[in-house]
């Protein structure tokens, strides 16, 4: 009873983070199935579960810091990390990931005159576990939490709270580099054990089997990554950290329009295909 009484109070007092987990989870299923959905989301929990419950011990991976356990008795923890901080890294990096498949993995270009029409994604199982697949997504990844850390850290300034610190003020606007180290370490375990996994199934997903295009789920799971980014942007104008704001938007102008040019099919890549 009080597991469940402090899991409702979790969910009460960090309704965000479960909205964007819920809709992370309808999205992967339209894209992976409810089974590879599963084993990606509870990869990516458990890793950065142990990550977290690492580096406030030891420092690695993504350096020193503390919670201040300042809501203890008001949500759920996991020894010394809260329970919706670890969930954050799920919908995350399927986030992402989303954002890396929409970069690279093949097409079909559009075939109504002028390019009216988004390119045609195709689910191939070699391209989707790929190397450079989990290396953008890792980046894409490292990169989200540039904008989520800073904002986080002063929680105080919204309804977050205090709730972590750092024991010395990092050089990009307090948090330390090794953070985002941190970040890409967790995506690179979670994701390479999840690309194992989905190399060695024998089950293949509903498009492979039916041979639609999955531009429609992988745009959905880049839609995510940029409702996170609006949350984020929208918070930090609003606790009057416009340079920090600035910096993010400036910094994902160009991935946006690049993006935007891959899915009309102007943009030149070897995995598009006429």
């Amino acid at each position: 009873m009080d597991f469940l009484s402090l899991l409702i109070k979790t969910v009460a007092l960090r309704p965000y983070v479960f909205a964007f987990l819920a809709i992370s989870m309808f999205c992967a299923q339209r894209l992976l199935g409810w089974r590879r959905t599963a084993q990606f989301f509870y990869i990516t929990w458990l890793t950065a579960l142990l990550c977290e419950l690492s580096s406030t011990r030891t420092g690695i991976p993504f350096g020193w810091y503390q919670y201040t356990m300042s809501t203890v008795g008001q949500e759920l923890y996991f020894l010394n990390v809260p329970f919706m901080d670890s969930l954050s890294f799920i919908f995350l990096l399927y986030a992402s990931y989303c954002m890396a498949l929409g970069f690279l993995l093949p097409a079909k270009r559009p075939s109504a005159p002028g390019g009216g029409h988004l390119i045609a994604l195709r689910f191939d199982r070699s391209a989707r576990t790929s190397w450079p697949v989990l290396g953008l997504a890792v980046l894409f990844y490292a990169l989200i939490d540039t904008v989520i850390d800073p904002m986080a850290l002063r929680g105080d300034r919204w309804f977050l709270g205090h709730i972590y610190s750092y024991p010395e003020a990092g050089v990009h606007f307090g948090v330390p580099l090794t953070n985002y180290a941190g970040w890409a370490i967790v995506g690179l375990i979670s994701l390479g054990l999840y690309f194992t996994l989905d190399r060695r199934s024998r089950e293949p997903t509903e498009a492979e089997r039916s041979g639609r295009s999955v531009t429609g789920p992988v745009l959905l799971g880049c839609g995510l990554h940029y409702g996170v980014l609006a949350f984020s942007f929208t918070v930090t104008f609003w606790i009057g950290e416009f340079l920090l704001g600035t910096v993010g938007i400036l910094m994902y102008i160009p991935i946006t329009v690049l993006l935007a040019l891959r899915f009309i099919g102007r943009l030149p890549s070897p995995e598009t295909r006429s």
